[in-house]
């Protein structure tokens, strides 16, 4: 089969492999970015609400049922699923009410928490943009799907499209293809939330830089970047700020090094390294502008567990020591479980092997380390802040699979063919 057939075949794999779970993906955000696509499409307050609210709680009725299905003491009690559903919709429906009846009725968002909190959604409106057409055409719960299974499809696409960009043979592309639906990252991105999305647009922005430094459609490869870093500020600012940063850092360092070796930078690296840079510090001022949330209200939400508690008043030793304490937990962790430390390590042990594209693969994984770090909060639905740090094994692992084979290779044909009937001996006195 030509490789586009492989590479459909495997996303059409994966697809039907997450009809295993149409229902009970969402997460607590997630009713927030349902009632915004609903608002987007023109449903009135009233009907987002509901329609955000019935998809969280089914949800949960979901996942209660199969929890039960599998509880050694309770396997063969009722179904509790819709019990659980209508408490859930009880609950939801009277923090709403209570809260529309305040006044609180501004934005696009159900006033599911206090303003406050909603505000941080409210400035994110490129995941429910993307939404709209989905749920309009399959309905929320299948469209919530299916907008899913298309994001994380589509990342393993673009995985594939950057290891063949890199001249990876088409089975060591697929293997990155496939890792990508298997790891975390896959994992993540069919959760019906941001990330899908945020990996997606930075896959594409990474993709860009290969393209650029193989010589290969660098106006394409340009336009690929900046338009990624644009809409990832409508999807998750703060994405565009770190990868904006890590890219910028990325080419200087790219650019050093040729100079260093009396090689000119191209144009087109250099263009990189002025993207990333305006990106970042247009992300800053656009959203101080726009009276965006700012770094103090985040850590404020982080701090008083989404402003149910009064603001902490000595905010930034708060921050910085739990800042400590994470990071020493998280590598007490890893070392339990030193899966993601392996994986890392065989993700640089790859990216070296391809040293300016290489740059640029860790800067993009470590955006992902600065999302954790903004955020240090080991609670957080399974290590999703800090998935972007799988894009590195991602893509480094079959850069690292092909080295080695490559090297066997070579080994093999400028290798001696012994002569027949000589022996070991005799071949090298021949040689000599």
């Amino acid at each position: 089969m030509r490789p586009r057939t492989w590479v459909l075949v495997l996303a059409a794999v994966f697809a039907v492999l997450q009809l295993a779970n149409v229902t009970g993906r969402a997460t607590p955000d997630t009713k927030n970015y349902l009632s915004y696509a609903m608002s987007l499409r023109g449903a009135s307050e009233r009907e987002a609400a509901t329609v955000a609210i019935d998809y969280s709680c089914a949800s949960q009725g979901a996942n209660a049922r199969r929890d039960q299905s599998v509880n050694p003491l309770n396997f063969h009690g009722k179904d509790p699923a819709a019990r659980v559903a209508k408490k859930c919709r009880d609950a939801e429906w009277r923090g709403v009410d209570a809260r529309l009846r305040a006044g609180q009725t501004g934005g696009f968002i159900t006033p599911f928490t206090s303003e406050r909190f909603m505000r941080i959604f409210e400035v994110r409106p490129g995941y429910p943009v993307f939404l709209v057409p989905f749920v309009t055409l399959l309905g929320p719960v299948w469209g919530m799907w299916s907008a899913s299974v298309v994001l994380t499809v589509a990342g393993g696409i673009l995985v594939f499209l950057i290891l063949r960009t890199l001249s990876v043979s088409v089975p060591f592309a697929l293997t990155g293809q496939a890792l990508y639906y298997v790891l975390p990252c896959g994992t993540t991105s069919m959760r019906p939330m941001t990330e899908g999305l945020m990996t997606a647009l930075t896959l594409a922005a990474l993709w860009g830089c290969a393209l650029v430094l193989k010589g290969q459609r660098s106006r394409v490869g340009l336009v690929l970047v900046g338009g990624s870093l644009v809409l990832l500020f409508t999807v998750k600012h703060s994405q565009s700020l770190f990868l904006g940063l890590c890219l910028a850092g990325a080419g200087a360092v790219v650019a050093v090094g040729r100079m260093r070796r009396g090689r000119v930078p191209g144009r087109a690296l250099v263009a990189i390294a002025v993207l990333g840079a305006t990106a970042a510090l247009g992300t800053l001022v656009l959203a101080s502008a726009l009276h965006y949330p700012s770094q103090t209200d985040s850590l404020q939400d982080l701090l008083t567990d989404h402003y149910a508690r009064p603001d902490r008043t000595r905010l930034w030793p708060e921050f910085l020591h739990l800042e400590a304490n994470f990071w020493v937990e998280w590598t007490r962790q890893q070392l339990w479980q030193p899966m993601l430390a392996a994986a890392l390590g065989a993700g640089v042990w790859g990216a070296v092997r391809r040293p300016a594209f290489g740059v640029f693969l860790i800067a993009t994984a470590f955006t992902g380390i600065l999302t954790q770090a903004a955020h240090p909060d080991v609670s957080v639905w399974g290590g999703r802040l800090i998935v972007l740090v799988w894009l590195l094994p991602v893509v480094g692992v079959p850069l690292l699979l092909e080295s080695v084979v490559r090297r066997k290779a070579v080994v093999g044909v400028t290798a001696p063919t012994p002569v027949p009937g000589q022996g070991v001996g005799e071949h090298a006195h021949s040689v000599r």
